[in-house]
């Protein structure tokens, strides 16, 4: 084993998380290079030990009891770009705008901050990510939950994940479309949960092209002005902040995993049915579906801004993100999610999914 490798032992995890929660870890290491990762599989897998992949931390809720196995945190760094023609058969997305001969092909490490990357982007203006200002984690966490916001997601541009393979134990490229992108999903935390391990991902993106306003907040913030990437970026992180979703040692409300539930995307007959029963229910066409604000969902169950259960609660921002209001344990964050769940079921008829990846929990 690479003695640079360092493996350490009972690792506190709650200060790698932006919920500040969780035990120790019993082994951890931080890997920066490609190829220690193989080891660090290799020693989990040696000592019959289950293995976790951390990020930034942003979208995990980590148990009381910590994690009995191997925490890997990917902390691989670069960013390299250069002139790239990718077709949209490539890219697997619809969007014509990306993929043309002047795109801009980069190519990014799983352990680079993503605001840090959207705000190179911008600086250098390279349009196709600024919607997604301000959102916590790592660069490597985006492909797996196919991260998206204010309209738009990165399965628009990315082209390619670069993975370790823990099946065949070796290093592969998956494209766009072999990511199975869906909305806040794909293959890494669905079908093929737990067998690919994020290296770099590869983006295509637009030399000066245009931001994408979309997004009704977006657009009544613009109203018939044209904004430049950076306009879109600052309104975004304006938004942001005023929901206590930009991580903020001061507020005390962005101690949180961000969003906790996933909007639920319900049929044409099902979005009639809650509308005979309540006025002006929110929703958005995604294809033959609709989505409903799960935010909105939870406030008609009962649950209010600021609303407290012991050490969890909900933010008095933003009624979608759960927080630590100071000294709360996993165990409070669990039993307020699924009061809430219980609450929306028995009123709407949905069921509530969580966005956040839950570790140690048996």
């Amino acid at each position: 084993m690479n003695p640079l490798l360092q493996i350490q032992q009972n690792v506190p995890l709650a200060p790698f998380t932006t919920l500040k929660i969780g035990g120790n870890a019993r082994y951890f290491v931080r890997v920066a290079a490609e190829q220690d990762v193989a080891e660090a599989v290799d020693f989990a897998k040696k000592n019959c030990l289950d293995l976790f992949i951390l990020g930034g931390g942003s979208n995990v809720l980590i148990s009381d009891n910590g994690f009995d196995g191997v925490v890997m945190q990917i902390a691989i760094s670069g960013i390299e770009h250069s002139k790239s023609q990718i077709s949209n058969l490539e890219l697997g997305t619809a969007d014509s705008e990306f993929g043309t001969r002047n795109s801009k092909h980069i190519r990014v490490g799983a352990g680079e901050d993503w605001d840090g990357f959207v705000a190179y982007c911008v600086k250098n203006n390279l349009a196709g990510v600024e919607c997604l200002s301000g959102i916590p984690g790592f660069v490597g966490g985006t492909p797996v939950q196919n991260v998206g916001a204010y309209g738009q997601e990165v399965a628009e541009t990315i082209t390619s994940v670069r993975c370790f393979d823990r099946k065949s134990h070796e290093i592969i490229t998956l494209t766009n479309k072999e990511c199975g992108f869906a909305y806040r999903s794909s293959i890494f935390n669905t079908t093929h949960l737990e067998r690919f391990i994020v290296l770099s991902v590869d983006f295509s993106l637009r030399p000066d092209g245009e931001p994408k306003v979309v997004y009704n907040d977006l657009v009544e913030h613009f109203g018939y002005r044209k904004p430049s990437l950076a306009n879109v970026r600052e309104a975004v992180l304006t938004i942001r902040r005023s929901k206590s979703m930009v991580i903020d040692k001061a507020d005390p409300n962005s101690k949180s995993a961000g969003s906790f539930f996933k909007n639920p995307i319900v049929s044409g007959e099902k979005l009639e049915k809650i509308r005979t029963r309540f006025d002006r229910v929110p929703s958005f066409e995604y294809g033959e579906m609709f989505k409903i604000p799960a935010a909105w969902l939870i406030e008609n169950a009962g649950f209010h801004k600021g609303f407290e259960l012991g050490g969890a609660g909900i933010s008095s921002k933003h009624t979608l993100a759960l927080i630590n209001r100071g000294n709360a344990n996993a165990t409070e964050i669990i039993v307020l999610k699924e009061r809430i769940q219980r609450s929306v079921a028995a009123k709407f008829g949905i069921e509530l999914l969580p966005e956040p990846v839950f570790v140690g929990f048996s």
